[in-house]
């Protein structure tokens, strides 16, 4: 076994990517405070091709030094924008058809593995604040909430791996 090569991985350039069509999938950062997880969100967010990630509240925007250091570039090619009202920036999303959706532990929520994700649809899903989670305000203007089913002591996991995990599960859906 030997790792293959950039060449052999054969990875669209910058403006390939941005121009090739992307799973159709929104995320919402709701006041993301660390900017590694930041940063973590457009490395994955390139890694599988999301539409875009609009960066909400106290979330850190780039260009910046520690986004940068876990993005490995990715700010260059995922599409971003900011919105200091989260409220405002769900109002958009619902308007253009999305089917919005927070990743959070609430009453009602549906565990990831059980979520009936299909392909005619636009998603955007929230992400919330590493200490308290998604916006109560946001809770109010979702089509439900998605759960992670956890087995040790903690009560969530970090906030870049979560949506590593959700991502995961609907580009298996959407692409395969």
């Amino acid at each position: 076994m030997q790792k293959l090569s950039m060449d052999q991985l054969n990875r669209p350039d910058l403006e390939s990517f941005k121009n090739q069509d992307k799973t159709p999938v929104i995320l919402v950062l709701d006041n993301v405070r660390s900017m590694h997880n930041v940063g973590s969100a457009f490395r994955t967010a390139d890694g599988f091709a999301i539409e875009k990630i609009m960066l909400c509240g106290i979330t850190g925007t780039p260009p910046h030094r520690e986004i940068e250091k876990t993005a490995l570039g990715a700010t260059q090619s995922v599409e971003w924008s900011y919105y200091k009202d989260n409220v405002e920036a769900i109002s958009e999303l619902k308007k253009q058809g999305y089917k919005i959706y927070a990743i959070e532990q609430t009453t009602g929520s549906i565990f990831l593995q059980d979520f009936n994700i299909t392909t005619n649809e636009k998603y955007a899903l929230i992400f919330g604040n590493e200490v308290h989670g998604v916006d109560e305000e946001l809770l109010k203007m979702v089509d439900g909430c998605i759960e992670i089913p956890q087995f040790g002591t903690k009560h969530s996991f970090n906030v870049a791996i979560t949506i590593g995990m959700v991502l995961w599960t609907f580009v298996q859906k959407l692409k395969f």
